[in-house]
């Protein structure tokens, strides 16, 4: 079977079974009764530069408050949809000043940022969703990625599923209790998963191996990279059939991400999620929770021996603190800030000392959402 290849363990390009229960069975990881595909092609080496992501999410220097008396800087048109700026004073004044979210543009921004609002199209076989977010970060992908784009592509995996091939009928083998047997990719002296962001991906996969005697399994994101992490894999790849919408993430990346982010990805679920009437009220909820949260602190433009928390503005002038769900939002902004954790009890404090603060912006390199105070009326009720 073209999935589980019988080529020499030394060939780079070769996959072999391994049998493991997979996580999640059930509901959360329903079977798909329909072809899988086997990855053949060779795995793409891609160099990651790790300086802007080394680093981030520490716990960083005293950031002054947001200040009312301090300038606002701004430009003299207002963008079509928010573009948080760099901090320009304590008050972190953006350079620009954005208008409220706006649909998906027709010209996708370039990775390591993405469209304000989440992908619309989420499926690319009928009947089987795909990770949209995945799906079209790699889609973004050129030939040649840099590391800044392979982190776009990581922090876009931050939430939903992905696709596992499984040998024989992954439904029964779930239904009967036995573990689960999928390939692995054998590159040099290390195995690497091999999962798929989409139907689209699996597709292709079949079409190039011709292997109909497989199938495919969703698997959590936040469980399988758990697992990966148990095990010894050298790190994962996704989508290899499909390159150059493919991309190779080294265990010590993937590591990294895990080890700052929220174990269920729960706030990058939400904003990864077709927009709804209550969404909002969603987001609110689950910042009362407390999940992990970074605000994006930098020098000031009139005395970089300070430091400021990053804001964005309104088209009306309403401010707005810039919210991160992961430290690799901020580096996906590219403006060489430092991601510094904010307990959520100290941002509503921030928020109640600070009137003039009209909400916040969460995750502005994209998939994005603005909360207003009232919508924030959870957070802003949490003690100090």
């Amino acid at each position: 079977m073209g999935l589980f290849s019988k080529k020499k363990k030394t060939d780079p390009t070769a996959e072999e079974a391994t049998s493991t229960p997979v996580e999640g069975s059930g509901a959360a990881a329903a079977a798909a009764e329909q072809p899988a595909e086997a990855s053949t092609d060779s795995a793409p080496e891609v160099g990651i530069s790790f300086s802007a992501f080394r680093g981030v999410g520490s716990s960083g220097p005293q950031v002054a408050p947001p200040s009312e008396e301090q300038p606002s800087a701004e430009s003299a048109s207002a963008p079509a949809q928010p573009q948080p700026s760099a901090p320009a004073a304590p008050s972190a004044a953006p350079q620009q000043r954005p208008s409220a979210p706006q649909p998906t543009p027709a010209a996708r921004p370039e990775l390591p940022k993405a469209p304000a609002a989440p992908p619309t199209v989420l499926e690319t076989v009928p009947g089987l969703r795909d990770n949209a977010l995945l799906r079209d970060a790699l889609a973004a992908l050129p030939e040649k990625p840099t590391g800044a784009q392979v982190l776009g592509v990581l922090r876009q995996m931050l939430q939903g599923h992905v696709f596992l091939r499984v040998k024989g009928d992954a439904r029964q083998q779930i239904s009967e209790g036995k573990p689960v047997t999928f390939g692995i990719a054998r590159v040099g002296d290390q195995n690497f998963m091999v999962a798929f962001s989409s139907g689209r991906a699996l597709r292709e996969a079949v079409q190039s191996d011709g292997d109909a005697e497989t199938s495919a399994v969703a698997q959590p994101v936040s469980a399988l990279l758990q697992q990966l992490l148990k095990a010894d894999f050298g790190g994962i790849i996704i989508d290899n059939n499909s390159a150059p919408r493919r991309v190779v993430l080294p265990r010590d990346i993937v590591e990294q991400a895990m080890t700052q982010a929220d174990p269920e990805f729960r706030l990058k679920a939400l904003l990864a999620a077709p927009r709804e009437a209550d969404t909002p009220h969603k987001v609110a909820a689950l910042l009362a929770e407390a999940p992990p949260l970074w605000v994006a602190v930098g020098a000031l433009a009139e005395d970089d021996k300070k430091m400021g928390i990053a804001e964005a503005r309104l088209a009306d002038g309403t401010r707005l603190v810039q919210l991160h769900s992961h430290p690799l939002e901020v580096v996906a902004q590219g403006r060489g800030e430092k991601a510094l954790p904010i307990q959520v009890p100290k941002l509503a404090k921030m928020l109640r000392d600070h009137e003039e603060l009209g909400g916040v912006l969460i995750d502005p390199a994209g998939p994005l959402m603005t909360l207003t105070r009232e919508e924030l009326a959870p957070v802003l009720a949490l003690p100090e």
